[in-house]
């Protein structure tokens, strides 16, 4: 039989929404992405100017994914029930609250702790909910169905990169190196902020009375084909962009010609470039029959892995620099396959949830540069860059041997467990919005 959830949307949602509608949400997305990651180049300067530690500066990169992933996983679900724009609107007032704290506290590892939770915090918001709008808005507007996830993929990295290129120029050869950028940043969210309350919303607030709790759990997050194929994918994502833009940088900072900032910018900005880059052919790469676009992307990152382990033992700016190239192609790749993978996988009620769980994982990925300081003491960059490369084949092994299996046109959500439960299984009759609903044993 086919049936529509309690509270849920009708397919559709944002259907008649302008061709442009989604440009706001975007531009919102880009600066609050751009204070996520204008500290990542300035890990250099904080090691200079602060005298903070490897491991210190690493920690304080990864420290936003304690607001990130709390973000995530109660805004994707909480704008199912409560509507986009409401769970959007506070992202941008909190990235610009974040950009000030870390103005302020330059030599104060616990005000950059906060500044960075706040940021992140942000971010988490605009991806899991901003991503949401901006596919529904698409949709509505009668655009290809992968529109909306390269849209959104691009928005985060555009901001992503921007951020940290202006952040480094500014850093190296600006006025008042640790606050500029941080001030611009706040003026820029300022006014993305206040160009969002005019989208439409494509979420009506439910008037369900079931708790909250039952909105937290996500079905999909057990199907099949996201266990197989998208969560072995997303860590990579922001851990082969880490490595690149916050592991080399500080390898090289005694051979990047005496401007060690503005080189961590020009390697971030090279690796967020070759992610919009690839992002521009994943409409080619990507497939609704198979998994071949992270496939590819997880080859990309093997390459990456090896050249990373190349460029930490010659420590030669060409090398580093085309390390940095490919592992960004990696990320960018993986970023827009496992976005389309969740849009193919989700149901209605479960899009904005799913894609929190899946920007969790992949955010992950960020705390690989920490631990790498750490282990440091042990092991050489070399060894563990060649660590990871065994590790990414074994996820392109596990990626590769689903390529076909699970994928939502035929198979249901079901959850691992050994009961029966009632699954929602997304067939062709998704494009009406219809949910076939059935019991399917679990096992």
């Amino acid at each position: 039989m086919t049936a529509t959830a309690p509270g849920a949307a009708p397919r559709g949602a944002g259907a008649g929404a302008p061709r442009r509608a989604w440009l706001p949400v975007a531009a919102s997305m880009v600066a609050i992405a751009w204070g996520g990651n204008e500290f990542t180049p300035l890990l250099v300067m904080y090691r200079e100017v602060s005298s903070f530690s490897a491991v210190t500066v690493d920690l304080l990169l990864g420290a936003y994914v304690l607001g990130i992933v709390p973000a995530l996983l109660l805004g994707g679900p909480l704008s199912d029930r409560h509507g986009r724009r409401r769970l959007l609107l506070p992202a941008a007032p909190l990235s610009l609250l974040g950009s000030l704290v870390l103005a302020v506290g330059p030599g104060s590892p616990a005000a950059l702790g906060v500044g960075r939770v706040l940021c992140g915090a942000a971010l988490g918001l605009a991806m899991a909910v901003g991503s949401t709008w901006i596919t529904e808005l698409s949709d509505g507007a009668g655009e290809d169905q992968r529109a909306g996830a390269r849209r959104a993929s691009l928005a985060l990295t555009l901001g992503f990169l921007v951020g940290a290129g202006v952040a480094s120029v500014l850093a190296q050869w600006g006025p008042w190196p640790a606050h500029t950028s941080y001030l611009l940043h706040a003026a820029l969210t300022t006014g993305a902020g206040l160009w969002v309350l005019g989208v439409p919303e494509t979420r009506q607030p439910s008037s369900t009375s079931r708790p909250l709790r039952d909105d937290l759990r996500i079905p999909t997050a057990g199907h099949r084909r996201f266990l197989r194929v998208v969560a072995p994918l997303a860590p990579w994502v922001f851990g082969c962009a880490g490595s690149a833009y916050a592991v080399l940088p500080g390898l090289m900072r005694e051979h990047s010609g005496g401007a060690p900032i503005a080189f961590s910018g020009l390697l971030t900005v090279l690796t967020l470039g070759c992610g919009i880059g690839i992002q521009v052919l994943g409409r080619a790469i990507d497939t609704e029959r198979s998994a071949r676009a992270s496939v590819v992307a997880l080859a990309i990152i093997v390459v990456g892995m090896a050249l990373g382990a190349v460029a930490s033992a010659l420590l030669t700016l060409p090398v580093a620099l085309l390390a940095a190239a490919v592992l960004g192609m990696g990320y960018g790749l993986a970023l827009v396959a496992g976005l389309n993978e969740v849009r193919r996988i989700a149901g209605p009620d479960d899009l904005a949830g799913l894609t929190a769980v899946y920007y969790s994982l992949a955010y992950l990925g960020f705390f690989i540069p920490a631990a790498l300081a750490v282990l440091a003491d042990w092991w050489s960059y070399p060894q563990m860059f060649g660590g990871g490369l065994v590790v990414a084949l074994a996820c392109l092994a596990v990626v590769a041997v689903a390529w076909k299996a699970h994928l939502p046109s035929t198979a249901s959500v079901t959850l691992p467990t050994g009961e029966a439960l009632t699954s929602v299984g997304i067939g062709p009759d998704r494009a009406q919005g219809e949910r076939s609903v059935r019991e399917t044993p679990l096992g």
